[in-house]
């Protein structure tokens, strides 16, 4: 059976399961099992190649002591050995000295939830999982691989956790042109399952790497946060199908939790690629850890003030955002103000609707700036769509291949682009323009007339996304009144 028939019959078994409820659940709950599965086939390997290995898991939890044999405990005593004591376990490890593989499964299954509530069917699962992967078999590891990526394509259609996956094409296609080299360090501060960082981990494996001691400074290189527990589970199984051994990079965390200030130079990194969650509002309180210029609970605006801060001088970053961000007013100005005083906003490409189907049919760009000069002109690229397409679907998803046009066109920031010319879907706008038009970047393809949608969907996202704005006025205007009234009560300013 190969693995992708050996996932489907596992998900078959959880759909019997009362206790699992829709696709994330089915979802969290393999990928959980599926973790404990790798790090028992790691550890085999591991244990091969150094006798002095020792495991970080107590004996009895071990997968191999309470799982693999498809003889062992099920009904009510293995419901009750997971609930009870391997879940309990598991989320109490320690680092034994310099190991600090414990610390790893502890955060994994900080949040990680035993949906099932039959131990009869948990063990039909167990059984398929055991018989049917096998990570230390090459052609398995790399099936699983693919499988894994469809597993988080799955993950996108299911509810609202469609903001957890950037489609793969854009990833590959940002990570090629920021081209991270091998010790540069690369962090996206609001990770998801770990789209980019895999993507970023396999462009220097096949530019960089040449010797055990590159794979350690590649290894060594990655950083991730991810704020909730099902994506940052999904990420942290992700480094290991990638072969990072001790993924203690991917941290369980809010990177918005944290003053701005607070990050000081030693924490600034050379790349960053990134797609923050837009059109969510973080919770009360979140924003004053930010400026009062850049105050704001758009969740898209306080990461982009935090990747300026979080930049090296002459780092570069690549980012997802959307069309609200390019013409958004108030706090927004001022931000787009910031990023084009400190950094090179080199290259706007506009993505048509469709990529982030069937999630969100708002539009989006790719944003490419690097830290340390300010923006002389924006170059913009409209990406089209594939001939014969008139959107993207699950069946028909957009394909790397795509951005070949742009990789021809694109040239070199050493010579400031010099190479680069206008052409029907490629123009080039100065900075006096955009200060003249106050910082309003959504500055259509001039060789296109004017097209007006009626499409619904693009229509309710474009209400979303301005009633999204309308309340940020509403937030702003609060913050301005409970200022202006502390003031007038008489502390200090």
């Amino acid at each position: 059976m190969s693995i992708s028939s050996t996932i489907k019959s596992i998900q078959d078994i959880m759909r019997k399961d009362v206790g699992v409820d829709g696709d994330a659940q089915r979802i969290g709950q393999l990928v959980w099992l599926l973790f404990l599965k790798i790090f028992d086939d790691r550890e085999q390997e591991w244990e091969m190649f150094n006798d002095d290995y020792r495991s970080p898991i107590p004996e009895p939890l071990r997968w191999r002591n309470w799982a693999a044999d498809p003889e062992g405990m099920t009904g009510d005593e293995l419901k009750d050995f997971i609930d009870n004591t391997l879940f309990p376990g598991l989320q109490q490890l320690q680092p034994q000295g310099d190991d600090i593989r414990g610390v790893v499964i502890r955060n994994v299954f900080e949040d990680a939830y035993n949906y099932m509530k039959s131990g009869q069917l948990m063990r039909q699962v167990i059984n398929r999982l055991q018989s049917g992967v096998d990570f230390n078999k090459s052609a398995e590891r790399h099936e699983l691989g693919e499988l894994y990526e469809q597993i988080l394509k799955d993950l996108q259609s299911a509810g609202n956790a469609g903001e957890f996956y950037t489609p793969r094409a854009v990833t590959e296609f940002m990570v090629n042109r920021v081209n991270p080299k091998l010790e540069e360090s690369v962090m996206d501060p609001a990770c998801g399952t770990g789209g980019f960082l895999t993507c970023t981990i396999e462009h220097k494996r096949r530019h960089y790497v040449k010797t055990p001691q590159d794979e350690q400074t590649l290894q060594n290189s990655i950083h991730g946060v991810e704020k909730k527990p099902l994506p940052h589970l999904l990420a942290t199984t992700n480094m290991i199908l990638h072969g990072i051994e001790v993924p203690n990079q991917i941290r369980h965390d809010n990177t918005l939790a944290r003053p701005l200030r607070d990050w000081g130079p030693k924490e600034r990194v050379d790349v960053i690629v990134a797609n923050p969650p837009f059109g969510g509002m973080e919770e009360d309180g979140i924003e004053t850890n930010f400026p009062s210029a850049f105050r704001t609970r758009e969740t898209a605006d306080l990461f982009m003030t935090l990747f300026i801060q979080l930049l090296k001088n002459t780092g570069r970053a690549a980012v997802v955002l959307p069309d609200g961000f390019l013409f958004g007013e108030g706090m927004k100005t001022r931000l787009k103000e910031k990023l084009l005083e400190e950094c090179n906003l080199h290259t706007i490409v506009r993505l048509p609707n469709g990529v982030f189907n069937p999630y969100t049919g708002i539009k989006t760009n790719l944003l490419f700036f690097t830290k340390g000069q300010p923006t002389e002109n924006i170059w913009y690229y409209e990406h089209p769509y594939p001939e014969g397409y008139k959107n993207y679907s699950k069946t028909r998803p957009m394909k790397f291949a795509e951005f070949q046009a742009e990789i021809d066109w694109w040239g070199d920031e050493a010579d400031g682009f010099a190479s680069r010319e206008e052409t029907h879907q490629a123009w080039k706008v100065s900075m006096g323009e955009i200060k003249a038009r106050n910082y309003n970047l959504d500055i259509k393809n001039p060789w296109q007339g004017e097209t007006i949608t009626h499409d619904p969907e693009e229509l309710l996202a474009q209400y979303q996304q301005q009633q999204a704005e309308i309340q940020e006025l509403r937030d702003q205007l609060k913050t301005i009144l409970d200022d202006a009234l502390t003031r007038d009560a008489g502390e200090p300013v």
